[in-house]
């Protein structure tokens, strides 16, 4: 199978798998912020961020290897490949519950997060159905199962979905019934896997203390990969909380809501990517796949970027009810940093394929750490908005760093003037939609910006009509012959 058919069935086989019921669940933010108070779902959002930190810590993120190792065909023995992540997902699981008791003494002595100890019981559970949902999903791309991977997707979004309606509206338990649905849909999506992969086929008991070792090997700097990349991605929220506070945080996290319909789009080419970056690592790039993969994706992911930012007030209006709306404001440059985020990712799975993770980790400190004086400074100064441009500028690091950092291993051909003019238009649209508040002035500037890139990527749109047309009349003359 070509390397254009493979990627791109991976990529269809995801998006009929979860493009749908993502955007269900996207649709459902009205249920959420009209029903749960922006205090509650900050405490909600602190749990999920803090299980985000936690399993790289405690599993010495050996989950990471998984997905690499099962891919490389000079490892035969997938079991013995699955069963190490196994072992550090118990071992991780066992620490967080200690640590998490221990918290819980804590906290009702000195009263730090006031709806802590009456929810304790998720963070252990949260952690252990997230990080067995990991395994099972890497291991499943390692081992080439796409078509379940999509299928378990589509399992955990629709029970998350149908026991949040259950728990929210009908039964109306409130926070209880959300951090419910969230767990729930993690198990239905295990269960799934494990089944539909036959895992207990894979399991060994008998252990491989050598491909151990190179396993720890290659995962164990990606823990400081992992540390910061969550300082990336949720140290603003803590920041906030301590300067803002929980409610602040809450409408924060809300803000996140729309810039996740980008979310969806690079999450399902992510997953199909990290399979054939590693599957057809050519360090020539002869015949110009990488390139145009990745001249093709961040044409995709800034346009969608900029179509975002115009529509950006009018969806937060149907969507973030009461005291939610005025997380529009952050979704501009959220938005952005998904587009970043999303292509050092992309570069990202050139590393993987060397199994350099320490290269791969020093992109993610050094933002790490500018992040986080960042957030400090912009918040105090400028207030919660601060924390969105200082995800923007964090994650800009990340993607310039690698930009530079994969010529060691590969050759890739990508007009970076061209690219750089359309990012500094994406930042345009973000003040001219904070600062311009008649919609007779402001939609006009914005639609035109849409346009300028959409005209800037000229030659990618001809060559999508092209291919397009190329593949539907492939299509049609096998139909005739038929």
């Amino acid at each position: 199978m070509g390397k254009y058919k493979y990627l791109l069935k991976n990529i269809g086989l995801l998006t009929l798998g979860q493009f749908g019921t993502k955007l269900l669940s996207f649709f459902l933010v009205p249920l959420y912020t009209n029903i749960l108070s922006t205090g509650e779902y900050g405490t909600y959002d602190l749990f999920s961020t803090t299980t985000s930190l936690l399993i790289p810590v405690l599993t010495l993120n050996a989950g990471e290897a998984i997905a690499v190792f099962a891919l490389d065909k000079n490892y035969k023995n997938k079991g013995s490949i699955l069963s190490v992540g196994l072992k550090f997902s118990i071992i991780g699981s066992i620490l967080v519950t200690v640590l998490t008791a221990i918290f819980v003494l804590i906290n009702d002595v000195f009263d730090l997060v006031q709806l802590f100890n009456e929810f304790w019981f998720f963070l252990p559970l949260m952690f252990f159905l997230s990080v067995l949902s990991s395994v099972m999903t890497n291991f499943a791309r390692g081992i080439e199962k796409v078509k379940e991977i999509a299928v378990g997707g589509v399992l955990c979004t629709l029970a998350m979905i149908s026991f949040n309606i259950l728990f929210l509206v009908v039964i109306e338990w409130g926070l209880l019934g959300y951090f419910l649905a969230f767990n729930i849909g993690l198990f239905v999506q295990i269960i799934y896997m494990g089944v539909s992969c036959k895992i207990w086929n894979f399991i060994k008991f008998s252990k491989d203390v050598k491909l151990e070792r190179e396993m720890l090997s290659y995962s164990k700097p990606l823990i400081a990969n992992s540390i910061c990349w969550w300082v990336n991605n949720s140290s603003d929220k803590y920041v906030v909380t301590a300067m803002q506070g929980i409610t602040e945080n809450g409408i924060y996290s809300v803000g996140y809501k729309i810039p996740s319909i980008l979310n969806i789009v690079q999450s399902i080419f992510a997953q199909a990517w990290s399979i054939s970056a590693i599957k057809e690592f050519d360090p020539e790039d002869s015949n110009g796949f990488f390139s145009t993969m990745y001249t093709m994706y961040n044409y995709v992911l800034t346009a969608s970027c900029s179509a975002i930012i115009v529509l950006g007030k009018l969806m937060a209006f149907f969507l973030y009810a009461k005291d939610f709306y005025s997380a529009w404001k952050y979704v501009p440059f959220l938005t952005i940093s998904i587009i970043f985020g999303a292509l050092a990712g992309f570069l990202g799975g050139f590393f993987a394929a060397v199994k350099d993770s320490k290269t791969f980790a020093k992109s993610t400190i050094i933002s790490a750490v500018v992040n986080t004086v960042l957030n400090f400074v912009f918040i105090y100064f400028i207030g919660t908005i601060g924390a969105a441009i200082a995800t923007v500028i964090c994650y800009f690091l990340v993607w310039i760093i690698r930009y530079v950092e994969v010529k060691k291993y590969i050759k890739l051909k990508i007009n970076i003037f061209r690219d750089a003019i359309c990012y500094f238009i994406l930042v345009l649209q973000s003040l001219v939609m904070l600062f311009i508040e008649t919609p007779a002035i402001l939609y006009p500037i914005e639609s035109l910006c849409f346009l300028l890139i959409i005209f800037m990527f000229r030659g990618e749109n001809k060559m999508l009509i092209v291919k397009t047309c190329e593949a539907l009349y492939k299509r049609k003359k096998l139909d005739v012959k038929e």
